[in-house]
């Protein structure tokens, strides 16, 4: 690398600058603040650990996505976080320990190896909450009314949520008997809709045209409520394991549209994220103009089963900055500063203070500096006049 190229940063790996850095900051606040009014408890997790610590249960999917570098003092593998699901889940397990429900909240930088997509970051801002030690449907709703708050706060519009459940294709696999490789084979072609190789693995594989055909319908089963209208005819004659999973959703939808009234939900039965340890609800939230989802969760019962502890669990995260290039809001927007004159003046330092002590923005000008008043953001300058310092317009 040049010495004029050394200012460059890698692919993918972002800093924030003034201004755009205090809109975050604020951003970042007020989501706190609102999980904090939930009951959700701040945790800060390490940027690095034992790399088994970051791949089991939730993260054994990200094992392609992690840094991974020795550790000097041990010799052992260390990960840097590339997601901190798996972190929220080894504290609740161990460090705090609780019989009782426990409601976990985080934010802070996650390292990827590669970025999820053409110009995507490879360094996002994760914040989310999770929900340990309740199984029943009120969790997972509580979490899909926290993610549309969180939204809400942030002011973007016209959000979608997509619900799906992994037990009603997992059901129908163990049903057919379909092998680890064959699920496998299957939920990839599911992902990408592929009505023809879809028939092509079910002909092979299974027998019972029952079957066949329930599970060939998940990937046509997506749309409005009426999907789920849709399901429980197409999937008669499951067993019980679809069917309440199927339960299941349904009992979550409606409880969230009567909590939240005017929430968009819509339905992806073959629309699996982290199918590979999601163990039943999982959402995703989009907007209009926007091609991947700007949230995402779900339920991951057992997760803390790696660390001593299975607990059921439900939750969500999302990228900071993706939910402020989508927000209407303008965080952390400034009225103005003053510009204090610089003069050596008794009575300018205590002028300053008490400025700084009602709210306002005071920029001290440094002797011999170059700019304005103008120059350095402020609209209005302190003056001395009759002995009194006062403020005025530029």
């Amino acid at each position: 690398m040049s010495s004029t190229d050394k200012w460059l940063l890698p692919e993918g790996i972002e800093e924030v600058l003034p201004p755009e850095a205090w809109r975050l900051e604020c951003a970042r606040r007020e989501l706190l603040d609102l999980f904090s009014r939930w009951g959700y408890a701040l945790i800060m997790p390490p940027f690095i650990e034992y790399l088994e610590s970051l791949l089991t249960g939730t993260g054994n999917d990200l094992d392609l996505q992690t840094f991974k570098v020795t550790d000097q003092l041990s010799g052992r593998m260390m990960g840097l976080r590339a997601d901190l699901t798996p972190q929220a889940a080894r504290i609740d397990a161990h460090p705090l320990r609780r019989d009782e429900p426990s409601r976990l909240c985080y934010m802070g930088t996650v390292l990827h190896t590669r970025s999820d997509g053409f110009g995507g970051s490879r360094s996002p801002l994760q914040v989310g909450a999770e929900l340990f030690g309740h199984a029943g449907i009120e969790s997972d709703v509580e979490i899909l009314s926290l993610v549309l708050e969180a939204l809400a706060l942030m002011d973007i519009r016209e959000v979608h949520v997509n619900l799906g459940h992994v037990g009603i294709f997992r059901g129908l696999a163990r049903d057919a008997g379909l092998s680890v490789t064959q699920e496998n084979d299957l939920f990839d072609a599911l992902q990408r809709k592929a009505v023809s190789d879809i028939d092509d693995m079910l002909d092979a594989t299974v027998s019972d045209a029952g079957q066949r055909r329930r599970l060939a319908a998940l990937a046509g089963l997506n749309g409005g409520p009426e999907v789920l209208d849709a399901a429980r005819e197409v999937l008669d004659g499951a067993g019980a394991e679809v069917m309440r999973a199927l339960d299941n959703l349904c009992a979550i939808a409606g409880q969230l549209q009567q909590r939240t009234g005017d929430a968009q939900l819509d339905f992806d039965l073959a629309e699996l994220r982290g199918y590979r340890y999601q163990t039943g609800m999982v959402f995703a939230v989009f907007v209009p103009g926007s091609g991947k989802e700007i949230a995402r969760g779900g339920r991951y019962d057992a997760v803390g089963e790696v660390f001593g502890r299975a607990r059921p669990a439900t939750g969500f995260s999302t990228d900071l900055r993706i939910l402020m290039d989508l927000s209407e809001r303008d965080f952390g927007s400034r009225a103005g500063a003053v510009f204090a004159p610089a003069e050596d003046d008794p009575t300018l330092q205590p002028a300053v203070a008490q400025l700084r002590s009602q709210g306002e923005c005071v920029i001290c000008a440094l002797p011999g500096q170059q700019g304005t008043a103008a120059d350095m953001g402020c609209d209005s300058v302190l003056v001395k006049e009759s002995g009194r310092w006062v403020v005025k317009p530029v």
